[in-house]
């Protein structure tokens, strides 16, 4: 393996990563994520909960599900999405939270 290969193989992760915290970059995404943690949701509660018209709910859900964040399952002409992994939800959680804190550390 040549040393390009290696530090190639090395920076992946941190791309992958990278492009996780890209798609997490919107207000609007973090929130949806936020709801989805808590259950499955059509897209109607998404707008209600979140105060958001359904064109930008469906919007922030499409780039979601391109990312293989969230899953949906139809139920008749409604869709529900979900988290497709919690890790996520850790993740928003956790950058919420750090957010809330104060400079020194407290909240």
């Amino acid at each position: 393996m040549c040393l390009y290969e290696r530090v190639s193989a090395q920076v992946k992760p941190f791309e992958a990563a990278g492009e996780l915290l890209r798609v997490l970059s919107a207000p609007a995404r973090l929130a949806i994520v936020t709801e989805l943690a808590e259950r499955p949701r059509f897209v109607h509660e998404l707008v209600e909960r979140l105060g958001m018209s359904q064109p930008l709910v469906s919007q922030h859900l499409r780039v979601l599900r391109a990312a293989r964040l969230v899953g949906v399952e139809r139920h008749g002409r409604e869709a529900a999405y979900s988290l497709a992994d919690q890790h996520v939800a850790h993740i928003v959680a956790d950058a919420v939270q750090h957010s809330r804190e104060e400079p020194d550390g407290h909240p």
